[in-house]
């Protein structure tokens, strides 16, 4: 074998091994989770039916729903007043109006946080135009979930409430239930709280409401009405990748299944054709050798 034949079998097993051997691929996922924020001052999910029974209307409305914007920082609302479409006429029902209404929701590197507050508030639903299902002084919540610390969620209330024109106690949480015959029934979820890994959630008040008031062609309307209501998760800690998975690659045109080969073979092939380049290099060596002893 002259030297310029060994070059070209030791390049082509090379080559061969090259192909043979699997490829090792990094990949990491990039950057953090920013956190998210929310709050609303009122969030109202109501079904409606017509006295001629053949109608059911679902009415759902919000007031001074926020998010925090993607990529961090704040949002905020302080409308007054939530409406509701399709009943009363075909006029817009006013659903809630309060002396001051907020609501705020904030992301950062530091964490993120909502707050509502609700001041001098009167909540009605179709049929009941002039009572309303409650009224109250203020109430507040506030979820807070700062990096590297326990999330926090708090809410304030007033110690009592006027509930379909009755004052009723409102206590620290649990529940209260008002019934006043010929107009419904109202309960009341008190100071919902809760905190997890990372995240906060609270509402003030949840309200479950039950009403026949037989007036303005409404038979009866069921639901919920929530009052105050905050969530957060923080946004995870540290900066730039935080995963890193390695990944053993198969060549695409390889099949193991035709050649009878397992998942060692191209191993098995590189470290023979490793053996082969050796074997090829010491043959050149001993070619040049005895090459240059027939010279002397």
């Amino acid at each position: 074998m002259n030297r310029s034949a060994c070059r070209r079998s030791a390049a082509a097993l090379l080559a061969a091994a090259a192909l043979t051997t699997p490829t090792a691929t990094a990949h990491a996922d990039e950057g953090q989770s920013e956190g998210t924020a929310n709050a609303a001052v009122l969030r109202a999910g109501l079904d409606v039916s017509l006295l001629d029974g053949e109608v059911r209307v679902p009415l759902a409305a919000a007031l001074n729903e926020v998010s925090a914007p993607e990529g961090g920082g704040s949002a905020d609302d302080t409308a007054l007043t939530a409406s509701l479409e399709g009943v009363d006429g075909g006029q817009p029902f006013e659903l809630l109006r309060a002396d001051v209404a907020s609501a705020t929701a904030t992301t950062g590197a530091d964490g993120a946080f909502a707050e509502t507050s609700l001041t001098g508030a009167r909540v009605h639903v179709p049929g009941l135009p002039l009572l309303s299902v409650i009224e109250l002084e203020a109430v507040s919540a506030r979820a807070a979930c700062p990096v590297g610390e326990e999330p926090t969620a708090e809410t304030d209330m007033p110690a009592t409430a006027t509930v379909l024109g009755r004052e009723a106690a409102l206590t620290a949480e649990g529940t209260t239930n008002v019934s006043v015959p010929g107009v419904g029934d109202v309960g009341l979820g008190l100071s919902t709280r809760e905190t997890g890994q990372g995240t906060a959630a609270a509402s003030a008040l949840d309200l479950t409401v039950h009403v026949n008031p037989l007036d303005l062609n409404v038979a009866e309307v069921t639901g919920t009405v929530t009052l105050a209501e905050v969530s957060c998760a923080a946004p995870a800690a540290g900066e730039g990748p935080r995963t890193r998975t390695v990944t053993e690659e198969q060549p695409a045109d390889a099949d193991l299944a035709e050649t009878g080969g397992g998942s060692s073979t191209p191993y098995v092939v590189g470290g023979a054709a490793g053996l082969l380049v050796a074997g090829a290099a010491t043959v050149l060596v001993a070619r040049r050798r005895r090459a240059a002893a027939g010279r002397g």
